[in-house]
C-alpha cells in the first residue's frame, strides 16, 4: 500500500515539494529572524527581505528536482515563476501584516502561519503554470 502510493507521481512531487519547501522555509525564517532580532528592521521589510531570498533557493531546486519542467527555461516560464513569486510575497506580505497589526499575533509565530499558507499556494500554481504538460 505505501510502496504503490509513494510510486504515485503526485505523491512524489508533493513529497519533494515538502522537503525543498522545508528548506526554503529555514532560509526564509531563519533570514526573517536574524533582521528582525538581530538588525532591528521591521517586520514587513524582514519579510520581504527573507522571502525573496528564500524564493530563489525554492526556484533552483523546483527546477532542478521537483517539477518537470524542461531544463532550458524560457523567458516565458521565467516571466510566469517571478509573477508568481510577486503574487506569493504579496499574499506572504498582506497575511504577516493582518495576524501582527489586526490580530496581535507575535511577529515569529505571524511568519509561520503567513508562510504555510503561501506555501499552498505555491505548490498549486507552480504545478498548473509551470510544470511542462506531458
Amino acid at each position: 500500500m505505501i510502496k504503490k502510493l509513494l510510486s504515485n507521481k503526485l505523491v512524489k512531487q508533493i513529497l519533494k515539494f515538502g522537503v525543498v519547501g522545508g528548506l526554503a522555509f529555514i532560509i526564509d525564517y531563519g533570514i526573517y529572524t536574524l533582521l528582525l532580532q538581530v538588525f532591528h528592521i521591521h517586520y514587513v521589510i524582514s519579510g520581504i527581505i527573507s522571502f525573496s531570498i528564500s524564493v530563489i533557493f525554492n526556484y533552483i531546486l523546483s527546477i532542478i528536482w521537483v517539477f518537470d519542467i524542461n531544463k532550458k527555461q524560457t523567458i516565458k516560464e521565467f516571466a510566469i515563476f517571478v509573477i508568481l513569486s510577486v503574487i506569493g510575497l504579496i499574499l506572504n506580505t498582506i497575511i504577516l501584516y493582518i495576524c501582527v497589526d489586526k490580530f496581535h499575533i507575535h511577529e515569529q509565530i505571524a511568519k509561520i502561519i503567513a508562510t504555510a499558507i503561501v506555501m499552498v499556494y505555491n505548490f498549486i500554481t507552480r504545478k498548473i503554470f509551470i510544470e511542462q504538460r506531458n
